[in-house]
C-alpha cells in the first residue's frame, strides 16, 4: 500500500521548522567562533608588535663616530711692495696757451713771417700791417719837430741879444719878460713835437704782431690780405717757452691718491712710445656733472705730443707694504668688506678689512689685517663665524714683483 506524505501535513511542517531552526543555530555558533579567533589573532598580534617596539627601544645602539670637521685652504699673505695707480686718459694742451691779437688800430695784412709749428722769440714779429699812412704821419710830425727846435733857437737867441742890451738901458725888463717867455714857450712845443712823433712811432711798432713770450706756435688764424682789429680776436696761439701739458680727467674717489711732483707715464692714443712726465698741478675743483677732477701733467717737448691730442697717463704713486689677497679670499655684505680667518683654536673668525685697488697680483688690504693671519682662501660663503675646521696651508705663490693698485 502506497502512502503519499504531504508538506501539507502539520507534523512534518513542524519537523522541518525544527530542522531549519537548528541548522541556523549551529551556524551562528560558528560565525561567532570566527569573530573571536580574528579577535584573538589581532589581540595577539599587536602584542608582539608593541613587544618588538620596546625590544627595539630598549635594546643597546650602535655608536657613530663623529664627523671630522670640514678641510679648508688657508693662506697666509705676509705683505707685499704695492705702488699705488691711477690710471685716466685726457687731452694734451699748451700750460699756458697765449692768444696773439692787434694791440693797435688795425688795418690789412701785409706780411705774414711766422708759421704754425715754429719756434718764436720774445718780441719776434710774426704778422706785420700795412703801416704807409702811419709812416707819412711819423715823416710830418718829425718835420714839425724840426720846426719846433728852429722857432725854439730864434727865441733863445733873440733873448740873448736882449739881454746883452738891458744894461745900457736900450731894452726894458718888460721885454726881457716877454722875450724869456717866448724862449719857454718855443721848447715846449719841441717837447710837444717830440711827444707826438714818440706817439707815433709806438702805433707804428704796434703794427707789427709780436710774440709776447718765447715759445712754439701752435696756430695761425690769419691770412695776408685780411683786414683786422682789436676786435677780430686772436689772429695767433703760442705755447709759452714751448711747454705741453696732459689734462687728465680723474676720477673723484682717486683724486685724494695723487700728489704734486708724482711720475707718470704718458701714452699718445695710436702710438707704442712712452713718454715721461710728473704732476705738478691738482685743479682744486670737482666737475659736479661728471664728478671728475684734473691733474695736469707736464710733458717734454716731443713732435708726437700734439695740442688737442688724447693720450692714456698712469700716474704712479707712493710705494708701501700691503697683505695682498686673490679675489676669492675677500668677502662682501651689508655691513661692507671682510675675510674668515682660522685661529690658534681652528675656529673661523670674521675679520672686517678696507680693500684698496686690484691688482695682476691680487686686492690690496688697506687695513684689518697685518699678514701673519691664516685666511680661508676660498669657499668662505660657506662657513660661519665660530666653526670648526682642518685647515690646510695653501702651497706658497711665486713671490710677485711689485704690484701695483690701479
Amino acid at each position: 500500500m502506497n502512502m503519499h506524505l504531504s508538506p501539507q501535513d502539520p507534523g512534518i511542517r513542524e519537523q522541518l521548522d525544527r530542522d531549519a531552526a537548528e541548522a541556523d543555530a549551529e551556524q551562528r555558533a560558528r560565525n561567532k567562533r570566527k569573530t573571536w579567533i580574528i579577535v584573538i589573532a589581532s589581540i595577539a598580534a599587536v602584542a608582539a608588535f608593541v613587544a618588538f617596539l620596546v625590544w627595539k627601544a630598549s635594546a643597546p645602539k650602535a655608536q657613530t663616530p663623529p664627523s671630522p670637521p670640514p678641510t679648508v685652504t688657508v693662506l697666509v699673505p705676509g705683505t707685499s711692495e704695492v705702488a699705488s695707480r691711477v690710471a685716466a686718459v685726457g687731452t694734451i694742451s699748451a700750460r699756458r696757451d697765449m692768444p696773439v691779437g692787434v694791440a693797435g688800430e688795425g688795418g690789412m695784412i701785409s706780411a705774414i713771417r711766422v708759421e704754425a709749428g715754429q719756434y718764436v722769440g720774445k718780441g719776434q714779429v710774426l704778422a706785420e700791417i700795412d703801416s704807409s699812412v702811419q709812416r707819412a704821419q711819423l715823416a710830418q710830425l718829425q718835420a714839425s719837430v724840426a720846426q719846433a727846435r728852429a722857432d725854439a733857437r730864434l727865441a733863445q737867441s733873440e733873448l740873448d741879444r736882449a739881454n746883452a742890451l738891458v744894461s745900457r738901458g736900450f731894452i726894458s725888463k718888460a721885454d726881457i719878460d716877454r722875450r724869456t717867455a717866448t724862449r719857454d714857450s718855443a721848447n715846449a712845443r719841441v717837447s710837444v713835437a717830440q711827444a707826438q712823433v714818440r706817439e707815433m712811432q709806438e702805433r707804428l711798432n704796434r703794427l707789427a704782431i709780436r710774440a709776447p713770450e718765447a715759445g712754439l706756435v701752435l696756430a695761425r688764424m690769419v691770412e695776408p690780405g685780411q683786414i683786422v682789429s682789436p676786435g677780430t680776436g686772436a689772429l695767433y696761439r703760442v705755447a709759452a717757452g714751448g711747454q705741453m701739458e696732459l689734462r687728465a680727467q680723474i676720477a673723484e674717489q682717486d683724486m685724494p691718491g695723487l700728489a704734486v711732483g708724482q711720475p707718470a707715464t704718458i701714452t699718445p692714443v695710436g702710438s707704442q712710445n712712452r713718454y715721461a712726465g710728473n704732476v705738478w698741478l691738482l685743479e682744486p675743483v670737482i666737475d659736479p656733472q661728471s664728478r671728475q677732477g684734473t691733474a695736469r701733467i707736464a710733458l717734454p717737448q716731443a713732435t708726437e705730443l700734439r695740442s688737442g691730442g688724447f693720450a692714456n697717463v698712469v700716474v704712479e704713486g707712493a710705494k708701501s707694504q700691503r697683505p695682498l689677497l686673490p679675489q676669492s679670499a675677500v668677502l662682501s655684505d651689508r655691513d661692507g668688506n671682510y675675510v674668515l680667518t682660522v685661529g690658534a683654536d681652528n675656529a673661523v673668525k670674521r675679520m672686517p678689512v678696507k680693500t684698496g685697488s686690484v691688482t695682476p697680483n691680487g686686492v690690496v688690504i688697506l687695513s684689518g689685517l697685518t699678514g701673519t693671519e691664516k685666511v680661508v682662501q676660498s669657499a668662505g660663503a660657506f662657513l660661519h663665524p665660530g666653526e670648526k675646521v682642518t685647515p690646510k696651508l695653501a702651497a706658497p705663490a711665486a713671490a710677485p714683483a711689485v704690484a701695483t693698485a690701479g
